[in-house]
């Protein structure tokens, strides 16, 4: 059995709020509320990357394992803002807290990037490879929208979340469910910046540096996948959506969290909500929203924790898990 052994998280300390967004664009605090129920969210700090958000949730979660950095074998972090394309942010990141006897590898599949990575990790400690696994969500991911776009410049926020994954004797993660469909994929992308499109005088010229989202389709397509793949989670898990304790979705957008847990039968005091203070932190937003309950105390031993995200491939995971600690 594998489970979750230590938490961090962390998000900037700088709070832009809606009427900070109505100084720069055409927009409003109401327009906002309305469409995706977010107030404030947090921007890192001119001189922060992901890495830099990472190191700061690792040690957290390091600490609240009792582990040193040494202890680990392995680091895995889910992310779409890299510092760089290469080296890895895992790779800086393994550095940044001296944890050396660590391999290091970033994975990129959209906002399910901390679900896919907790799901890989996992399976190295089962497999007898390794025994300590670090698992983080980290984005900047405010840098990549378009600062004159209110259709996604509004959305996003910052942040990290990070877990130490190790065997337990008790509890631990149930089941995971995977998913892609990559016919999707234009619904929401970064169209430049790499082999197909590197940077040049065009790409500077029509801003394709930036995010580029279909927002209806992106909408209609997590609408359909909350509710869907958290069933299929739960189905292979054998559990019964009212032996649910928790359930925390992925935070792109209140209706689309109140939708689903209408949908499950979930009632809204199960539901953990952080879009409203921290936006959608992308990769980040499921363990800093797993983070925030552990540590004001609500999460006990035994609690069954039904965690789901979806966002561009497209793509979308879940995990059921129940809490060891």
């Amino acid at each position: 059995m594998v489970g979750i052994v230590g938490l961090g998280s962390y998000v900037p300390e700088h709070i832009v709020t809606n009427a900070d967004m109505e100084k720069i664009l055409d927009t409003s605090d109401g327009w906002i509320r309305s469409r995706s129920g977010i107030v404030e969210r947090r921007f890192a700090a001119s001189e922060q990357a992901s890495s830099d958000l990472a190191a700061i949730a690792a040690t957290r979660a390091l600490e609240d394992a009792a582990m040193s950095p040494l202890d680990l074998d392995l680091i895995i972090v889910g992310t779409n803002s890299p510092d760089m394309l290469y080296p890895s942010t895992a790779c800086l990141l393994q550095s940044r807290i001296g944890a050396t006897n660590a391999a290091a590898f970033d994975l990129q599949s959209g906002c399910p990037g901390w679900i896919y990575a907790t799901t890989t990790g996992v399976q190295y400690i089962q497999s007898g490879m390794y025994r300590n696994v670090l698992v983080v969500g980290a984005e900047v991911i405010t840098r990549m929208m378009d600062p004159t776009d209110r259709g996604t410049y509004v959305l996003f926020g910052d942040g990290a979340g990070a877990a130490v994954l190790s065997s337990v004797e008790h509890g631990g993660m149930k089941a995971f469910e995977l998913f892609a469909d990559g016919s999707l994929a234009q619904y929401l992308t970064l169209p430049a910046g790499g082999s197909r499109r590197p940077f040049s005088r065009d790409v500077l010229r029509e801003r394709s540096y930036y995010t580029k989202m279909d927002g209806q389709a992106v909408f209609r397509f997590s609408v359909r996948e909350i509710s869907r793949i958290s069933k299929k989670v739960l189905e292979k898990a054998g559990v019964p959506l009212e032996e649910v304790d928790w359930f925390i979705p992925h935070q792109a957008n209140l209706r689309i969290i109140q939708s689903g847990a209408q949908e499950l039968g979930i009632p809204m005091d199960k539901t953990v909500v952080t879009i409203d203070k921290y936006g959608n932190s992308s990769a980040a937003s499921i363990p800093v929203a797993l983070d925030k309950i552990y540590r004001e105390g609500k999460l006990k031993r035994g609690d069954k924790v039904l965690m789901v995200s979806f966002g561009a491939g497209m793509t979308s995971g879940a995990i059921l898990m129940e809490w060891s600690r």
